[in-house]
């Protein structure tokens, strides 16, 4: 395949600033300073700021008097200074142009020399400064106003131009790519994606065939499954452009932006083809279109843009749209259909040894011991995703470092999965001695009636420490990975969380209940609606299911059966409730005395492992009140 040259334009460099527009700005702050320290200090400098304005006769009555000292002549002013046994102040006065102190009637005055007369050349230097300046600043001042107007206005127009440009960052040129050996587990995903890239290589292959490289594929899986990573391989295997952007850089609050920044990406694709699109949380721009839609929506416009550009009258145009969604639920019809996303690949959450071999590449370039078991965190971490192992990876780092250690250890990982999977330990928290014994009890409870019942998943771990927003935690782990759940798994969990608040009911009494057992009845009422509405598993309402999605004309979600059928979910919900805590107490009852055993040893280690529960529970029994099935 021929490489195709193109300028990465993901980052740009920073604009120096404008030199003539700061030296102006610079010019202008200060001719304002020395304007403002003239109209202080000018006047004082110049003499004549604080002089008094007297007539020539008056000034002539001064001199005959003999109160004045000196009048010294500057052109058409007399500066007049009086004699220091005199209360006046200096004073000035302004002959006509051209006449004489003589014409003036100062003949006498002079004659009599009683008065200094100082004839000086009219050179008023403050005041020709002053004079060029009231003409100068005005003028630099608006030349400067109308420079920095029109900066303003380009930087507008630069701007608004801008709204309709593409944000999208380009890749390909990377010196370290990212590459399918790169992503661990996942091999069906991978499998459709080199399929995909196989196409980028070598179209010909295909094109001899009649067949035509696929429009898009769209990536869908739960957050955090690595469809972004996925994308990114598929490039950096194929060796093209690569433009990512997010489905949110795309909106902004002026009608038609969107739709621009459509044109303007794949106008950019287009002449770097062949070349990949990648759409990150495409939900973001393409959801449903409704009854309360329009032309002249934001999103739609958006939408419908990309409709046009992934399968318009231009077919042939080598590039590939890749877009990632958790919630492909959401998107249009018009979009999902062959011609524009031809192909759905999910990615899935990954198994067991998918989990092992990303745990591995997590793990490969931090210290471990050599006894660390990758095997085993694999095996409790059911339902994880990619970046949760990661997570995970990077708190057992973190851990190891807090306590001072050279490598990673089990304890380490231990301590991470826990931390991420119910949160830290609150050591901070202090219980009373009646609080140890009440959550003892009640974690006691959940624990007996979990190993008991047959369809329940096997005790892990319990505790009495506080962890997240929990006074203390049973744990259930799954022996193996599980993609389906029958009704007795699901009642015997309903019945495992009802054990605690039956345990503290059969100490305490009906008065002794406390808040504690809240997040359980929570997670019994979400549970046993769901089997009802969604699952139908309901015993009066089996195999049918209630969706509450449907949304009306005003955008509430509205139920879309009736009332009495309202009424059947809710009895069919309180039936389950009712039934989770009998059976949760008929075992309790049964087995009263290991109830207080394993509650006496919960109080004295706070933390017991699956072992010893399970050899703390040897010989507990399964009463028939408590038993679904044979």
């Amino acid at each position: 395949m021929p490489e195709y040259k193109y300028k990465n334009t993901a980052k740009k460099k920073p604009q120096k600033p404008n030199k003539t527009f700061n030296f102006l700005r610079l010019a202008i702050f200060w001719c304002l300073v020395i304007s403002f320290i003239w109209l202080i200090f000018g006047g004082a400098l110049g003499g004549g700021q604080f002089e008094e304005e007297k007539s020539l006769t008056e000034i002539l009555e001064l001199a005959k008097a003999e109160k004045l000292e000196t009048i010294t002549v500057r052109g058409t002013e007399l500066h007049v200074t009086p004699r220091k046994d005199t209360d006046l102040k200096p004073m000035v006065s302004r002959k006509e142009g051209g006449s004489s102190l003589q014409e003036q009637g100062f003949a006498e005055v002079v004659e009599s020399g009683k008065v200094s007369i100082k004839v000086e050349e009219a050179t008023d230097f403050w005041g020709t400064i002053l004079d060029a300046a009231m003409i100068v600043l005005p003028t630099i001042l608006i030349i400067g106003f109308l420079i920095y107007m029109m900066r303003q206005a380009q930087s507008m127009n630069n701007q608004s131009m801008g709204f309709g440009k593409s944000k999208a960052r380009l890749y390909g040129n990377e010196k370290k790519k990212v590459l399918f050996e790169d992503v661990a587990g996942n091999e069906a995903a991978k499998q459709d994606l080199s399929e995909i890239v196989d196409f980028l290589k070598n179209p010909k292959k295909y094109e001899q065939l009649g067949a035509k490289i696929p429009r898009g594929v769209l990536l869908a899986g739960d957050p955090g499954t690595g469809k972004t990573l996925m994308a990114r391989a598929v490039a950096g295997e194929a060796g093209v452009p690569f433009f990512s952007i997010s489905g949110s850089e795309f909106a902004e609050m002026f009608v038609g932006v969107g739709a621009s920044r459509v044109r303007d990406l794949f106008s950019k694709a287009k002449k770097n083809a062949p070349s990949i699109i990648f759409i990150d949380e495409i939900d973001a721009v393409a959801h449903k279109r409704d009854a309360r839609g329009g032309a002249g929506r934001e999103d739609e416009q958006t939408l419908n843009q990309i409709l046009v550009e992934m399968d318009g009258f231009e077919n042939e145009t080598g590039v590939i749209v890749i877009a990632a969604t958790n919630r492909i639920d959401m998107l249009d019809k018009a979009l999902l259909r062959p011609g524009r996303f031809d192909r759905h690949v999910n990615v899935t959450l990954p198994e067991r040894k998918d989990r092992i071999e990303i745990l591995k590449v997590h793990f490969k370039n931090k210290p471990v011991e050599d006894d660390v078991d990758l095997d085993a965190l694999a095996a409790k971490t059911a339902g994880s995703s990619g970046a949760d192992l990661a997570n995970m990876a990077n708190e057992a780092a973190i851990t190891a470092a807090r306590n001072n250690r050279k490598k990673i250890t089990n304890a380490d990982l231990t301590e991470a999965f826990e931390r991420i999977a119910i949160g830290p330990e609150r050591k901070s928290k202090v219980m009373n001695d009646h609080e140890r014994k009440l959550t003892a009890y009640h974690e006691a409870g959940h624990a007996i009636v979990g190993h008991v019942l047959p369809d329940s998943d096997p005790v892990h771990k319990v505790t009495i420490i506080p962890r997240g927003r929990t006074g203390g935690v049973t744990w259930f782990l799954p022996p193996e990975d599980r993609s389906y759940k029958n009704i007795y798994e699901l009642k015997d969990v309903l019945a495992r969380a009802m054990g605690g608040r039956v345990a503290e009911r059969i100490i305490y009494g009906e008065d002794g209940v406390t808040t504690g057992a809240s997040s359980d009845l929570q997670h019994v009422a979400q549970l046993s609606r769901e089997m009802v509405t969604e699952e139908g598993l309901g015993s009066k309402l089996r195999d049918q299911v209630f969706n509450t999605d449907e949304v009306n004309f005003f955008g509430d979600r509205a139920k879309i059966y009736s009332e009495k059928t309202s009424e059947l979910i809710d009895e069919e919900i309180e039936a389950l409730n009712k039934e989770a805590n009998a059976r949760a107490e008929a075992v309790l009852k049964a087995n009263r005395k290991l109830l207080d055993k394993l509650a006496e040893a919960l109080v004295e280690k706070e933390t017991l492992e699956a072992s010893e529960v399970k050899d703390i529970l040897k010989g507990s029994t399964l009463p028939d009140a408590a038993k679904l099935h044979d």
